[in-house]
């Protein structure tokens, strides 16, 4: 099971509190403002931006 389709609806980048969206794979959700991609780790997004990477 992945991110649910209503949670991401809800969710925002922290950073810039811009729309994020879930990468192909699933493990990823992107904000294509910051280029910023935030951890999934077991179904729960990791929006912290301490844990967010640059794509």
């Amino acid at each position: 099971m992945s991110v649910s389709t209503e949670l991401l609806k809800i969710l925002a980048c922290p950073k810039c509190k811009q729309v994020v969206e879930l990468d192909e794979s699933g493990n990823f959700i992107l904000c294509p403002v910051c280029r910023l991609r935030y951890p999934v780790r077991d179904d729960i997004p990791v929006m912290l931006l301490d844990e967010a990477e640059s794509y």
